[in-house]
């Protein structure tokens, strides 16, 4: 199955993470979601965001190692950058997530629910 997904990750405490080639990143306690997309197999891909013990790859690999809670909604049909589109409003990690298309970012911040 190939399309897109949205993952939900949940920081219970303000979190300093090496995050590949961006550095260093401060990520505030809350909520962040997460835009991204699994072409060849969806369900390989998102069940990889699952696992604390992986070669370190991808962006989002930095960060659901260290995630207190991930919660995934897959969109079959869904298009990754059109998606993330949807997040504009809300604060976001520059560069994250977005090498290869020209979006500003493809993780926001959400806030801090309790």
């Amino acid at each position: 199955m190939k399309g897109s997904y949205v993952l939900l990750l949940m920081l219970k405490e303000p979190k300093r993470v090496k995050v590949g080639k961006l550095g260093f990143v401060d990520f505030k306690a809350g909520w962040y979601a997460y835009v991204g997309s699994g072409m060849n197999s969806l369900i390989g891909r998102v069940a990889r965001h699952f696992k604390r013990n992986k070669k370190l790859r991808w962006h989002i690999d930095y960060l659901t190692t260290v995630a207190d809670d991930v919660v995934v909604f897959l969109l079959p049909n869904g298009k990754e950058c059109e998606l993330a589109k949807l997040f504009n409003g809300f604060e976001c990690v520059e560069g994250f997530g977005c090498s290869d298309c020209s979006c500003r970012s493809h993780l926001f911040y959400l806030g801090n629910f309790k």
